[in-house]
């Protein structure tokens, strides 16, 4: 793990509190997860949002670390949009501040990226992509809503076996202001510390 990556997690995310309210938000994808785990099944997450730019990137990429924080293997993360633009590139300014190695691979109006929290590290590849994009899967997958206005835009996913909020305020609010750079590293702190909360729960 890269040293950065390991003091984001011991100082900022480890250490912090999620209260019980938020802990019944999180159940049904530990639930789905354990279940998985449990008939030693392969595991396809899709993280879904409206753009595909900030939050289902940010939840596709801490969860993928926290499973391998936790040794959760056979898991797979995903992320996609009701639409299709670019991950935006504050988020990929933060996950880098945060101690994530990060490539961009290809330059364009919707550049791809290579993510990765250590140097052995299979990448997680970043770009923005609709939900049902042949980049992600077709079945066997959970989607996860990360923004209300794609869960209440999206009544149905074909292919998911189980759909699950998990809703974030949208960091974009902070665009153009003096305190963007704060908002979208309290955001991803918060995107972290619940997907390391959710795979800490697994047990194997």
């Amino acid at each position: 793990m890269q040293k950065q990556l390991f003091n984001t997690i011991q100082n900022d995310v480890l250490n912090q509190e999620i209260c019980e309210d938020r802990k019944v938000v999180l159940q049904p994808l530990v639930f789905y997860i354990q279940e998985k785990v449990n008939d030693k099944q392969t595991i396809n997450l899709n993280f879904i949002c409206t753009h595909n730019s900030r939050r289902s990137h940010l939840a596709q990429i801490w969860a993928q670390f926290a499973a391998a924080y936790y040794n959760i293997s056979n898991i797979n993360c995903y992320s996609g949009g009701t639409e299709k633009t670019a991950l935006f590139p504050k988020v990929a300014e933060t996950l880098e501040n945060q101690g994530f190695q990060i490539l961009k691979i290809a330059d364009s109006n919707n550049p791809i990226y290579a993510i990765k929290y250590d140097e052995n590290s299979s990448p997680v590849i970043g770009f923005s992509k609709k939900y049902d994009d042949p980049f992600n899967p077709v079945s066997n997958f959970a989607a996860i809503m990360t923004c209300s206005q794609a869960d209440e835009g999206c009544p149905f996913i074909a292919g998911a076996e189980k759909r699950i909020p998990i809703t974030y305020e949208d960091p974009k609010i902070s665009d153009g202001t003096t305190n963007q750079t704060e908002v979208y590293k309290q955001r991803s702190l918060q995107i972290a510390t619940e997907m390391m909360y959710i795979f800490s729960q697994i047990t194997k």
